[in-house]
């Protein structure tokens, strides 16, 4: 069970997390998935953030943009179907993030990308997103 990502289409979920002790550096991006009925092809999985720091920033809230979007193609493991499966991504354009903010996550898979060939949905089963407390 998780959500259901379309071929050939963009679709994407958010959600919000305080970076609680974040220190510095990149953010690792670890999706669990597998395919629905596919057991051939690649998916293109797309990560993104974007941060504002409670009582500091004056940016709106509703018209924060993301950062740059960090892309990584997964291809299927082979002849399984429904086999989870973990692409990693490093985010590297992390909008400045500093510890406690509050920062929104991004995770789309690219079906408009040609490097997207997997036919069917790719199904999201967990996200983990990582970094350095130092």
């Amino acid at each position: 069970e998780g959500l259901a990502f379309d071929a050939g289409t963009d679709e994407a979920c958010v959600t919000k997390f305080r970076a609680v002790n974040y220190g510095s550096g990149n953010l690792t991006l670890s999706l669990d998935w597998y395919a629905d009925t596919a057991t051939s092809g690649a998916v293109v999985w797309e990560g993104a953030i974007a941060a504002i720091t409670p009582n500091t920033d004056t940016q709106n809230v509703e018209t924060k943009a993301f950062a740059t979007a960090t892309t990584a193609t997964a291809t299927h493991l082979g002849t399984t179907g429904q086999r989870v499966q973990r692409q990693t991504i490093t985010l590297t354009n992390i909008d400045s993030i500093a510890a406690d903010d509050l920062v929104w996550l991004r995770v789309r898979r690219v079906g408009s990308n040609g490097s997207d060939t997997m036919t069917g949905d790719a199904i999201l089963v967990a996200v983990q997103l990582t970094y350095s407390d130092t």
